[in-house]
């Protein structure tokens, strides 16, 4: 859901994402902003504020929406500031379910909303399938995958279970394992969650291909992995992930 900061040795490895002549055994993709996208910032808040049983015309719900997504929205850019007594969650939320929520709450916290409850609402979206789009060509890349047998894995610096998301999306059953930070206790780019995903799926590194959006996914390949990173797109639309089936050898 959000990426640790790197330093400047990681984004050299951007340099070494060529891949090479054997198609990969298997796939690592990232989620949020891979394979699927939250939802539009103005719909997000006029959702949840319905939840609290309040009805914000698009007006205000864009102003709104906007200091929220400054402030620091899950899924959104990484806030401008984060308060002093948010520091300790906000270093933890992919690696704690609580630390996850109590970052994010927090922060939207910290705009003067008029709604009651409008916080947890928020963050309550989050984890509800309505709250996504799946780009165009997820579910087509996923399902050629498994048709040649390839094993696809899920690896994400997230802090909640994304399961129930893929699920109602009809995805989950052309994924065959979840790499999740706040599970194990690592985030990309620590190489150590890369060589779990590889376990995870009985491959070695360097038989592996890690499909992302962000440096710290491009970091599998000090675990030995190839690389590929996809484009920025808009939610609901193509990204860019049927090139993965021609590195797999599939088009």
């Amino acid at each position: 859901m959000s990426d640790h900061e790197e330093s400047p040795a990681d984004r050299d490895h951007l340099s070494r994402l060529t891949p090479g002549a054997e198609p990969p055994a298997a796939v690592l993709f990232d989620f949020h902003g891979t394979l699927m996208q939250v939802e539009d910032s103005v719909t997000w808040v006029r959702e949840a504020a319905a939840a609290c049983g309040a009805a914000l015309d698009r007006i205000r719900a864009t102003a709104l929406a906007d200091r929220l997504v400054t402030a620091g929205r899950a899924g959104g850019p990484l806030p401008q500031r984060v308060p002093p007594h948010l520091a300790e969650v906000w270093a933890d939320r992919d690696l704690s379910a609580y630390a996850h929520r109590a970052a994010f709450t927090g922060l939207a916290s910290t705009v003067e909303c008029g709604v009651d409850g409008l916080a947890d609402a928020l963050y309550d979206r989050l984890l509800v399938p309505e709250g996504w789009l799946p780009y165009t060509d997820t579910a087509a890349t996923l399902r050629a995958l498994r048709a040649a047998r390839v094993p696809v894995a899920v690896l994400s610096n997230i802090g909640f279970d994304i399961r129930p998301i893929t699920r109602a999306h009809g995805l989950d059953d052309l994924i065959d394992g979840y790499v999740l930070s706040y599970e194990i206790g690592r985030c990309k780019p620590d190489r150590a969650i890369f060589e779990h995903a590889c376990a995870t799926l009985g491959v070695p590194p360097e038989k592996a291909l890690m499909v992302g959006d962000t440096t710290a996914d491009a970091a599998a390949v000090r675990a030995g992995c190839r690389a590929y990173l996809v484009p920025a797109a808009e939610a609901g639309a193509a990204n860019g992930l049927g090139a993965v089936l021609s590195l797999a050898g599939l088009a």
